[in-house]
Order: C-alpha cells, then sequence, then structure tokens
C-alpha cells in the first residue's frame, strides 16, 4: 500500500521528535483521530485547510505499520480517509520535508507522489 501523509506546523513537528510521539494538531484532538491522507486526497487537503500558511512540514507513513488504530472512513465527497485512534510514535515516520507556499499553493516534493 502507498504512503500517506501528514500536514502539520514546522514548530508541532519539532516538538513532536522531541518527544517521541505526537499526539495530534488542534483538530486532531478535537475530533478524537489523526487525520492523514493518501497522496490523491494531499494536495486539496492542503489547499482546503492549510492555504496560505507557511512553515509547514509534510510527514509520510506506511499505512501498514500503524495497526489497527488505523481506520479507513469515508469523509470529503465519500473518499476514505485514513484516521489514526490513537498518539503517532514518530518512529512511524518515514520521511519529513518542508512544504512551501508559493504564493498560490503548496509545492509538494516529488516522492509524494511516487
Amino acid at each position: 500500500m502507498s504512503n500517506i501523509f501528514k500536514i502539520l506546523d514546522a514548530d508541532t513537528y519539532r516538538r513532536a521528535q522531541q518527544d517521541g510521539i505526537f499526539h495530534g494538531a488542534e483538530i486532531d484532538l478535537k475530533d478524537g483521530y489523526i487525520h492523514f491522507s493518501t497522496a490523491v486526497q494531499v494536495q486539496e487537503t492542503a489547499a482546503k485547510h492549510f492555504a496560505g500558511r507557511e512553515a509547514l512540514m509534510l510527514l509520510a507513513l506506511d499505512p501498514n505499520t500503524l495497526g489497527d488504530n488505523l481506520k479507513w472512513e469515508p469523509s470529503r465527497g465519500g473518499q476514505l480517509f485514513p484516521h489514526l485512534y490513537t498518539k503517532l510514535d514518530m518512529r512511524h515516520v518515514i520521511w519529513a520535508r518542508p512544504l512551501p507556499w508559493n504564493g498560490t499553493s503548496h509545492t509538494f516534493p516529488p516522492e509524494t507522489f511516487e
């Protein structure tokens, strides 16, 4: 299965790296799970929830390593989105890259779509 992705601000990423655990961003904590997107969904997620924001990071994870707490649930347009119903052990992050804003959209690293 292809990677899934989490967008978060750089300060939150640094804290999670230091702690070794990511408990979730504000919306994750409110909803009770950590939101992720697939490669097909992540650009729309960025446009819808992060437009104009700078100092963001894009994290890639293998969904097969997250166990039974990862659920695929219908959301935007009926698409199945990955939701993690536990904290994220940062050892599961395959890679993390800056997600720069270019004035009109975010510029995704090429490996996002490989």
